[in-house]
């Protein structure tokens, strides 16, 4: 037999008093209604004693707000949507707010699921990295004065509060540190879709760096996989890519996960890095400090991105304005061993 929900009409019951007058006690209006302390401290012990718990939803509905914060990331998995939600919980925390934290598995139709969820339990606010390629569901809710801040993706004609970093150029220095240390048959690789902003900057870096430097690019030296590729760890398509364009004289991988798989398949044809081939990718985990070799990378000021982001989603809840402003940080490429 389930356990009888403790609420406010409880509360007010036991100790012979009126629900609004509990009600306002327990929203910390007590003393502006010249509620007294005793009574107040009546309610409050009663309250501890009989373990209530406040229906948020129903909060919501009286004070328009739930204290609450969604976050959708593409990769639950991926460290660095790991580290930005633990580094967003913190800060939510500080301001009172607890975060639901969701993972679309990059699959726009889970995405959009997951954002008709976040607003049917009244979160007051979301922030969202996307990989609709349409972004329809988003404008909807701008529209709507709905607050939402995007990080890591954006989209060129949605004019919404956005915080990343500056891909193109953080790909085209990794590139031409590459190409100074003599190398001119790089490798490209990358994941779908192709639409989302930040491979798609990160491609531009990659293509602009050659082109400056008068590199040809070869089409079989840029693979594009998709996120199903790299589940279970299964590298195979990567071992393919190496293995198969054995001019290759150095690799860029687009992210963390990908990094990981072309260590494995370039140990397991029984090739060294950085003698026989050498890799830099996108995005620095702390793994990278200690793989044999260190690993190279492009790291992300993942701890100002998520208190951008929250501090910027909580100046929306407060003023229920929408504004567009695009906060495009530096990230820092970090030269190892590889």
């Amino acid at each position: 037999m389930s356990k009888k929900r403790v609420t406010i009409s409880s509360i007010a019951h036991e100790i012979g008093v009126s629900n609004t007058l509990v009600s306002m006690v327990l929203n910390g209006k007590g003393n502006a209604n010249s509620i007294n302390k005793e009574t107040q401290k009546r309610v409050l012990d009663k309250a501890r004693e009989m373990n209530y718990q406040p229906n948020q939803v129903a909060r919501g509905l009286r004070t328009g707000t739930t204290k609450t914060i969604g976050l959708i990331v593409a990769d639950i998995s991926n460290p660095i949507y790991s580290r930005i939600a633990r580094i967003a919980e913190d800060y939510a925390n500080q301001e009172g707010y607890s975060l639901f934290v969701c993972s679309s598995d990059e699959d726009e139709n889970r995405e959009r699921k997951l954002l008709q969820m976040l607003v049917d339990r009244q979160v007051d606010g979301i922030i969202l990295a996307s990989t609709l390629q349409d972004p329809d569901t988003i404008q909807k809710l701008i529209d709507q004065n709905f607050p939402i801040v995007l990080f890591d993706r954006y989209f060129d004609d949605l004019e919404c509060n956005y915080v990343g970093v500056d891909n193109e150029t953080a790909t085209q220095e990794a590139i031409h540190h590459l190409i100074k240390m003599g190398h001119q048959n790089i490798g490209f690789l990358t994941l779908s879709p192709e639409h989302i902003s930040s491979l798609r900057d990160r491609k531009k870096g990659f293509q602009n760096a050659m082109e400056n430097a008068g590199l040809k690019i070869v089409p079989n030296h840029m693979v594009e996989l998709g996120f199903d590729d790299l589940k279970d760890k299964n590298y195979e398509k990567i071992k393919d890519f190496v293995k198969n364009n054995p001019d290759m004289t150095a690799i860029f991988t687009t992210n963390n996960n990908l990094a990981v798989g072309c260590m494995d398949a370039i140990n397991q044809l029984g090739k060294r890095i950085p003698e026989d081939i050498s890799l830099i990718t996108f995005d620095d985990v702390e793994l990278f400090q200690y793989t044999n070799p260190p690993l190279s990378s492009i790291a992300q000021p993942i701890e100002k991105i998520g208190e951008i982001a929250i501090s910027s989603l909580l100046q929306q809840i407060k003023s229920q304005e929408i504004r567009n402003l695009k906060n495009e940080l530096s990230a820092k490429l970090i030269i190892r061993k590889s």
